[in-house]
């Protein structure tokens, strides 16, 4: 099948990477303009269109898909469209351009999680499972008949930036495997549950902070949840410590946020325990080991972190 493919972080580069080696031909990527910046304030190509172009595929960047892209991708008279992660709501006309629609690859088991950061909401919530779910994309969001599931559990200390290369890898395979049914016909689509959708929104800075008047279970989810972005962080006096991993520690260590220095251990206290921080790093400095952090830094026990 001819294939457009819309996407931009680094999630949808090993789909595309699957669509790209397979008998299917990518006619033309989609990707958001670039934002991002490197220290001397020159814009990064995103992951997407930096894999495409490697491989000599035509790429495309709409600053408004729905005004600017349509005459575009109607040239390009693609079979099918996918997307993974693209970041831009498609139109009825998009969606009725190619003769099979337009389908996404999604990282949560939907109904549930629908929206951004599905991933990161999965380990913050506390949940022990998610998945990719192939969907037939409908102007809702997220909210179309679903092709195919597949479920993984969360391991216990995986961050959302762990999770997420390797639920791009799972969601690389399924996709193969649903265009094979889609293209022979024995794709099976089912409506979503209605009742059963929850939704996620996007996360900001401040869902980095960390407050240690949760229990320590909480805490560490928040902080796996939001490795690498935006950033786990707590404020100590008037410095912003960013905290790169943190564990449970059993215990009693007094007021919420109290700090205890106990061999080479930065542990704060919490609502049922204690929080060890393994690993911090202070405004300018390098991420460092609590025991290379407290060789370096004097941090009385009683300090406070908030």
């Amino acid at each position: 099948m001819k294939i457009i493919f819309l996407g931009t972080p680094e999630f949808a580069v090993a789909p595309l990477k699957a669509l790209a080696s397979s008998r299917h031909e990518v006619v033309a990527v989609v990707s958001q303009p670039d934002r991002a910046k490197d220290r001397k304030g020159r814009l990064l190509p995103t992951p997407v269109r930096a894999y495409a172009e490697e491989i000599g595929i035509p790429v495309y960047q709409f600053e408004k898909i729905r005004a600017d892209g349509i005459d575009v991708l109607k040239r390009l008279r693609p079979d099918i469209m996918v997307t993974a992660a693209y970041g831009q709501i498609l139109s009825r006309e998009i969606l009725e351009i190619a003769p099979y629609g337009v389908i996404n690859v999604h990282a949560s088991l939907l109904p549930k999680l629908r929206g951004s950061a599905p991933v990161q909401w999965a380990i913050i919530n506390g949940d022990r499972d998610t998945g990719i779910t192939i969907m037939q994309t409908d102007v809702g969001v997220d909210s179309g008949d679903i092709l195919a599931v597949r479920c993984v559990s969360i391991a216990k200390d995986e961050t959302s930036g762990e999770l997420l290369a390797r639920l791009s890898c799972i969601g690389a395979e399924l996709l193969l495997n649903t265009l094979d049914k889609i293209e022979d016909g024995t794709v099976n689509a089912e409506p979503q549950d209605e009742s059963k959708a929850t939704r996620c929104r996007m996360l900001t800075k401040a869902d980095g902070h960390l407050d240690f008047c949760e229990t320590k279970e909480k805490i560490v989810c928040r902080c796996l949840g939001v490795t690498p972005s935006p950033g786990a962080f707590a404020y100590l006096g008037g410095e912003t410590i960013k905290i790169g991993r943190v564990s449970a520690v059993d215990g009693d260590f007094g007021e919420c946020g109290t700090v205890k220095t106990l061999d080479g251990k930065i542990i704060v206290a919490c609502a049922d325990g204690g929080i060890a921080i393994e690993k911090l790093q202070l405004p300018g400095a390098k991420m460092l080991s609590a025991r290379e952090f407290l060789n370096g830094r004097s941090l009385k026990d009683g300090a406070r972190l908030s």
